[in-house]
């Protein structure tokens, strides 16, 4: 018998095996427990291996609507995110996040998690804390585009490590230290102010997305626009290197979502995570061909950046109520973000606020569009069964405010500090250089000549 053979007949025999144990009437009833919970454990993290995947699609679309001189430095900003947010997050981030939270406003600091993962492991708390720590990575990661190209590297370093261990904790404490304490620390975790009222937000529209982008308004304000981009009364398109990079960022971005909104069940039981998948995947089509058209319209041209960013609008609208809206719920949403994200970049302009990715428009104002919608079209034969109308408009409108405030007062109170003692800009000079090599002493492109503009 061939060797390939007696490997087929190996291989059939195994899945037998497993079979019978999964689904077998004569399985014990403790191995088929044991079984289901590993199974989960697998899915949560399989998710959180997506979602991790995200920070390379951030660095693609925020690297391709740049210059072709800051491309080092942003990928060195995605990569750096990640890596001084794990030990951030992990040290003292999920301890405010899950902790204790007797007041329903943040948890007891717990460095590293020691009363959570130390003496007994919990395999079950640690699948949850890595797909929590990369839901921290992508809320700070979401300013580095909105602030690219006159950022100080230092300064930035200074943002992440603050957002990941304390900003995005407190406001994701307010929102999710019962739903996701109850799985990290389960001893100690209770109900924020807003989960106690009934705030949904299944994955972050707002915990996250919102958050992000607000803290890049404040950001932004503080920093100023970049050198050239409004002058003499005039709006200057500073166009990105590479429409390439940006649209690969965007395809990788969309597989990843499949992890963060389907992976956010961390659970296969029920397989409401297949309905997620589709909830997703209809908002983020529904939000191109929404930003394509009101583009066209506005615009006299199908514009591919606005396409691009529609996708995003619409996938980062329906976060909030993937879990809870149908397939046309989840259209509507998308849809209505496409058109939101168009009119979000324009009105940005207009009020000479220099977003250079249109993070602001994409993860802040997206966000929040989301989810308010969620308190309208929440249906009850989805998800937890909750049931839109105003009554729930309104809680979701205190949630999408408190995001808002929080983040603004915290945002310009941090950038501010950073601007007034390590300095948060970039000289002028450095500028028109840029940034990767003052701040790297090396080039993205180093065989081409890249023009200074």
């Amino acid at each position: 018998m061939k060797k390939r053979h007696i490997l087929f007949v190996v291989l059939s025999l195994s899945v037998i095996a497993v079979s019978q144990i999964a689904f077998g009437a004569e399985a014990p009833k403790d191995t088929l427990e044991k079984l289901r919970g590993e199974m989960d454990l697998l899915w949560t993290c399989i998710a959180a291996f997506l979602v991790f995947f995200m920070q390379a699609g951030f660095a693609m679309v925020e690297g391709g609507f740049t210059r072709a001189k800051n491309t080092g430095n942003i990928m060195m900003k995605n990569l750096m995110d990640f890596c001084f947010g794990s030990i951030a997050f992990w040290l003292i981030g999920a301890g405010i996040m899950f902790g204790a939270n007797k007041t329903g406003w943040f948890g007891t600091i717990d460095f590293g998690l020691a009363n959570f993962l130390g003496a007994t492991p919990n395999t079950k708390s640690y699948a949850n804390l890595i797909f929590q720590t990369v839901f921290a990575a992508t809320a700070a990661t979401i300013v580095s585009g909105a602030m690219a190209e006159r950022t100080k590297f230092s300064a930035y370093l200074i943002y992440s490590i603050v957002v990941s261990a304390i900003i995005y904790p407190i406001f994701g404490s307010w929102a999710w230290n019962g739903l996701w304490g109850a799985e990290i620390a389960p001893k100690v975790a209770s109900k924020g102010w807003l989960e106690a009222k009934g705030f949904i937000d299944f994955a972050g529209s707002t915990v996250v997305h919102s958050m992000g982008g607000w803290l890049s308004l404040a950001g932004v304000l503080v920093l100023g626009p970049r050198r050239g981009k409004f002058s003499n009364g005039t709006i200057k398109p500073i166009p990105g290197h590479s429409l390439s990079l940006a649209a690969l960022g965007v395809f990788i971005l969309w597989f990843g979502w499949f992890g963060f909104n389907p992976g956010s069940t961390t659970s296969v039981g029920g397989a409401s995570f297949a309905t997620i998948a589709v909830t997703t995947n209809l908002a983020g089509a529904a939000g191109a061909i929404a930003a394509l058209l009101t583009a066209w319209i506005l615009l006299k041209k199908p514009d591919i950046g606005m396409t691009l960013n529609g996708v995003l609008a619409g996938l980062v609208a329906i976060i909030a109520g993937c879990n809870n809206v149908s397939p046309w719920g989840a259209t509507i949403i998308g849809f209505t973000a496409g058109i939101v994200v168009v009119f979000g970049v324009l009105l940005l302009d207009k009020l000479k606020i220099d977003d250079a990715v249109g993070a602001i428009p994409v993860h802040g104002m997206c966000g929040a569009w989301g989810t308010l919608l969620v308190g309208l079209l929440a249906d009850p034969k989805y998800g937890d069964n909750k049931v839109g109308g105003l009554a729930q408009l309104w809680v979701q409108f205190q949630g999408v405010a408190a995001a808002f405030i929080f983040a603004m007062v915290a945002g310009l109170i941090m950038f501010v500090i950073i601007k007034y003692t390590i300095g948060l800009r970039v000289p002028e000079e450095e500028e028109a250089q840029g940034l990767d090599l003052v701040e790297h002493g090396a080039e993205a492109y180093a065989d081409f000549r890249i023009a200074q503009r």
